[in-house]
Order: structure tokens, then sequence, then C-alpha cells
């Protein structure tokens, strides 16, 4: 039986007048933290004379009952289930990075950490038209009207510039697919064109850092902190509207969504990063995945080896084809097997809607 709801993450702004509570309460999440780093940074080997290192593996539970106390003692005003997540989340980041120390959260200074304050589900209601969590309401623009969700586990979060956002998750039941909603599509990701897809459809590179870089210097040199970090934040809101746009247009055509594994994390590190990290790979697929879902699609990550070398008529692999950093210049080249002329990734776009075929073929599971 397939489901009918699905999760959905919310964001909606914090009016800034609530900004110095959560203040309070984000120092006070970075005590707890500060406090759980420091015992199992100390306490993880405990010298034992005539034996040596003893190691102590200290659970999230452990942790829970040495910092009991905490709230009571220090006059906390965070709620109970705060604490408790902020344990949650030091382990599993000291699981996730195989260390008994992790980075210290700083609440003030020029390389302090961003607010963060996270509950479980229950800890955050609404009530008369304003979020109510720890006994103090919050005012919020309310864009999705919260008042018909119920909420589960959240956070409330603080973007550099020092603006508050409530971020819930939701349950809402999954929109059946519409008659329009049938087709398929393969999508290559790319710096030429961020993305192209199999019918021809292409999200073109805007650029968005590179075309306000010489603004952002200017503000560095100046040392206009609030500048740098509007320009920074007018960089990321363009990016993210541009690809919500055409994420909603190819889900809203497509109800099979088949895209290339590219790994935008491995090409940073190379001499294209600038270029890689401004196409904001990432962002799409994440978009792609949970819109897809919510529309009841199926969306599919496919090896891309060899898609861009590989006649999507034929399937030959001539010396016509572009291949390596030579190959980026061609766009566009001929198959002398078949002699059909394609559109480099228009090309690939089609060999991965084809992988995506097999792929469903043989059975998601087992690959």
């Amino acid at each position: 039986m397939k489901p009918t709801t699905h999760l959905k993450t919310l964001k909606v702004r914090i009016k800034d007048k609530h900004a110095p509570i959560l203040e309070r309460m984000a120092f006070e999440v970075n005590q707890v933290w500060n406090a759980a780093n420091e015992i199992t940074a100390l306490y993880s080997y405990v010298p034992v004379p005539e034996v040596g290192w003893i190691r102590n593996t200290f659970s999230a539970f452990d942790l829970q009952k040495q910092l009991k106390g905490m709230k009571a003692e220090r006059g906390f005003i965070i709620h109970s289930t705060t604490t408790q997540e902020v344990i949650a989340a030091h382990h599993k980041a000291r699981r996730q990075f195989k260390t008994d120390k992790l980075r210290w959260r700083i609440s003030s200074g020029s390389k302090r950490s961003l607010g963060w304050i996270p509950f479980k589900a229950g800890a955050a209601k609404w009530k008369t038209g304003q979020v109510y969590f720890a006994g103090h309401y919050f005012k919020v623009w309310d864009s999705y009207g919260l008042s018909q969700y119920e909420f589960r586990s959240g956070s409330f979060s603080q973007d550099a510039r020092g603006r508050w956002y409530f971020n819930i998750v939701v349950e809402i039941p999954i929109l059946c697919m519409d008659t329009t909603a049938k087709g398929q599509v393969g999508i290559d990701l790319g710096l030429k064109d961020t993305a192209t897809c199999s019918n021809g459809l292409k999200l073109e590179s805007k650029q968005f850092y590179r075309e306000l870089e010489s603004k952002l210097g200017m503000a560095q040199r100046a040392k206009q902190k609030k500048r740098v970090k509007a320009i920074h934040a007018k960089i990321k809101n363009r990016r993210l509207d541009t690809i919500h746009k055409f994420t909603t247009q190819v889900v809203k055509d497509n109800g099979l969504i088949i895209i290339g594994n590219v790994s935008s994390s491995a090409l940073a590190k190379t001499k294209m990063a600038k270029s890689v990290l401004d196409a904001g790979w990432h962002m799409l697929k994440t978009q792609l995945k949970y819109k897809a879902s919510a529309r009841s699609g199926v969306f599919i990550e496919v090896n891309e080896s060899y898609t861009t070398q590989t006649c999507s008529c034929c399937g030959s692999i001539s010396a016509n084809s572009p291949k390596g950093r030579a190959g980026l210049r061609i766009r566009e080249w001929s198959c002398p097997e078949c002699g059909a002329l394609h559109d480099r990734d228009v090309n690939a776009a089609k060999n991965l809607l084809a992988l995506g075929h097999e792929r469903l073929a043989a059975g998601i599971l087992v690959l």
C-alpha cells in the first residue's frame, strides 16, 4: 500500500524583536554542547596504574544522566527536550567523525557559532497565531498557514545576518500526479548549463557569485561586515529562487526523473571549485527529490560514467565523442556509426534516462 503522506520541513522567519530571547537560548544550547564535549574529551580515556589507559565509551544516554541537573543548576530557560536533542546531536557527530572531541560552540566574537535551538515533537505548538515554545510566544511571517499542521520535531536557527527562523517538520498529504505529469526525463548536470534535460529544457548557468564578486571584494577590503553578509545572502537567494523555479517545472511535467550522480564535493577540490559551488548541484538534486516524492513521482540517481561519450542512438563510443578535459570544448558531435548529430549535454541526459530504465527493470533495491 502506497503511503498517503510524507514529511516536509517548513521554514518561516521569526520577527526580529524576539532575537534577544532566542540568543539567550542559543547561548544555553552552546553551554550544554560544550559540557558534553568536555566530558567526552577528558574522560574517554582514563589512566589506571599498572594497567594503562582504559577506554570509556559515552553514549547519549550516559551524557544525559551526567548533565541531567544542568538546566536547573544554571537557571536555563530552554525546553528540557532541547537538552536531550543537543546531546543526541553531539553523540551523532562524534560517531560520524570518529572522534571524542568536537569543535566548541562559541557564543561571541568573530568566530561565534550561528544560533541553533533544536527540540523534539510536542515542544513547540501553535497558539493564538504564534509559535509557543519554552513558555514564550514568537511571532512569525506565516507563509504556509501553520495552524493547519501538527508540529513534530524542529529547531530555531540563525543565519549569518542575525535573522532567526523557525524550522518545523510536518506531515502533509502526497499529491496525486495529474495527467500532465506523465513525462520521463533524464538530467545531466554541468557548468556551461547547470542542468540539461533529455527533452531539451536547460537551466542556464547564471554565475550568481561571479556577478557580485567585485562588489563583494570591495566590501571585504573596506571591512564592511554587514554589507558582506548581505551580498552573500543575495547570492544564495538568487540561486535558490532560480533552482526552485526550474525544479518545480520539471516535477510538474515529469513523473520519472533520472539524474547523474556527479559529486560536487569531489569537484570542489579542483580548479573548477568556484564554478561548481556556484552551480548548486546538491541543492538542485535535493529539491527534485522531495518535490517528486510530494507528487508521487520517482527520483533516481544513476552512475553517469561514459554517458557523454556514448551515442544515445546506437550505444557506441566513437573517436568523435568528447573525452576528458580536452573534450570539454566539444559541444556538438556526430556519431560515425549511425550518423546521428548530438548536443553534448542532451545526449548525456538521454543516456541517463536509459540507464534509469535499466535500473528500474533490475530493481532499485538490488543496485
